[in-house]
């Protein structure tokens, strides 16, 4: 799978994710901080991002800012993004199950080793669903 990999700052963190991603078999597509290694607006990253995976070039997304949170508001701005801040496994999984998520949100400010890994494994161990999203229409990328 091709996943847009990206931050509106570098933190140490993106090196373990970008390791597991690899690990996973899946191939990292970089964008903003973890591209250039340099500060950048969240809001545009998060629309660069987003537009690759509902163009095709990418199939999900793992996103991240100092909280998580802007960066998952301005990626859900783009129609078939359904992006998720989680910040435990539970939430990853339940994210990925009852609201089709294709985008994961993580925090670069609070985000530690052991949570990337147990975040990460139960989001791509989690298949897809739409459990929960009746009446609700979900846009395909």
């Amino acid at each position: 799978m091709r996943i847009a990999f990206l931050s509106d700052e570098p933190a140490e963190i993106h090196t373990l994710i970008n390791e597991i991603l690899l690990e996973r078999g899946h191939t990292v597509v970089p964008f903003g901080a973890i591209a250039t290694g340099e500060d950048c607006p969240w809001a545009p990253i998060a629309t660069e991002g987003a537009k690759a995976i509902t163009q095709g070039d990418c199939d999900e997304g793992i996103f991240l800012c100092w909280t998580g949170t802007g960066i998952s508001i301005a990626a859900n701005k783009v129609p078939g993004i359904r992006a998720a801040l989680c910040t435990d496994p539970e939430t990853a999984a339940g994210a990925r199950i009852w609201n089709h998520a294709n985008v994961l949100c993580l925090s670069n400010r609070s985000l530690r080793e052991s949570a990337a890994r147990a975040i990460l494994a139960a989001w791509f161990d989690t298949e897809p669903g739409e459990q929960g999203a009746e009446g609700v229409r979900l846009l395909a990328p």
